[in-house]
């Protein structure tokens, strides 16, 4: 394998541990690899591995021409920009656009699972995205990963002092993985020479509901958590006192929706297919950051 590996957002916690898997796990040579972010100078640590870094403003085309010039396999990391209604989609356009313009043969990009049929708010952006990475007649991998374990970690140790976890899931089923799977899985898929266009769906073995990672957390911190099941006004309504932005509060009552109605539980073995390896589990996840738990 020669080709040149690029990956955007490298500055942050899915393009940091892509690129350590790069390096570490598949064994890619640091002068193959561009991690490529809106300030470079963040990278110190990769160019000092040997890593080239370059600077990619999704809000400047220019920064992402250059960025991708030279480079045979780019992964589009979606952007953080939820705050502005449309804001995110015309950034991945940008990217996916400048793809095209510099020659890269092979576009990943990181989607949500079955974005085309899906209540959360950002499910538009990641559809569209995918639909112009189709749409440019560049070779793709889609990889839609599932909702992180890692994403309980910022409300849990809240409700664990509280005792109780306020939900909207009404019962519904997910199938979470970890972020550190899914990069695991998205550096193998950048580092193959497949030229294949294809979607996976990254998922974790199981299904679960928000009452099974209660109990599982309950067991693990020996401390009681009660599912305390709300309406979607009411959920909104607890949000907002806590001081999380519009944005966020409908972010994160639109995914309890799609929830409760079934479209998160999905299951495949597509990381399987990809890693050959079998999924953390939910209970391996949340021992392995039992510290965090406890606040």
């Amino acid at each position: 394998m020669s080709s040149t590996l690029l990956v955007t957002g490298a500055a942050g916690q899915l393009g940091q541990r892509v690129i350590h898997h790069l390096l570490e796990t598949y064994k890619v040579a640091p002068g193959r690899i561009i991690a490529a972010t809106r300030s470079p100078e963040k990278l110190a640590d990769l160019a000092a591995k040997g890593i080239i870094t370059r600077k990619a403003d999704f809000d400047d085309a220019a920064s992402l021409s250059a960025a991708f010039a030279g480079v045979d396999r780019v992964l589009i990391i979606s952007t953080d920009a939820l705050a502005v209604p449309g804001q995110r989609l015309t950034q991945h356009t940008a990217a996916v656009e400048a793809a095209k313009a510099a020659g890269v043969k092979h576009v990943l990009y990181t989607s949500m699972p079955a974005p085309e049929d899906s209540l959360v708010t950002f499910a538009p952006d990641h559809l569209g995205t995918e639909n112009a990475i189709k749409a440019s007649g560049i070779g793709y991998t889609i990889l839609r990963d599932a909702w992180y374990f890692d994403n309980y970690l910022l409300g849990l140790p809240h409700s664990l002092e509280t005792g109780k976890w306020y939900t909207a899931t009404g019962g519904g089923r997910l199938s979470n993985i970890s972020r550190e799977d899914c990069a695991l899985a998205i550096a193998a898929a950048l580092a193959s020479d497949s030229t294949e266009s294809v979607t996976y769906t990254l998922t974790g073995s199981t299904a679960v509901t928000v009452e099974d990672i209660a109990s599982v957390v309950s067991r693990i911190t020996a401390r009681p958590l009660e599912v305390v099941e709300v309406n979607d006004e009411q959920f909104a309504a607890g949000l907002a006192g806590a001081g999380l932005p519009p944005f966020v509060v409908n972010m994160l009552v639109s995914a309890d929706a799609n929830t409760r109605a079934g479209k998160f539980d999905i299951l495949t073995n597509d990381f399987n297919k990809l890693t050959g390896k079998e999924p953390q589990t939910l209970r391996a996840f949340f021992e392995e950051h039992k510290a965090v738990l406890a606040g």
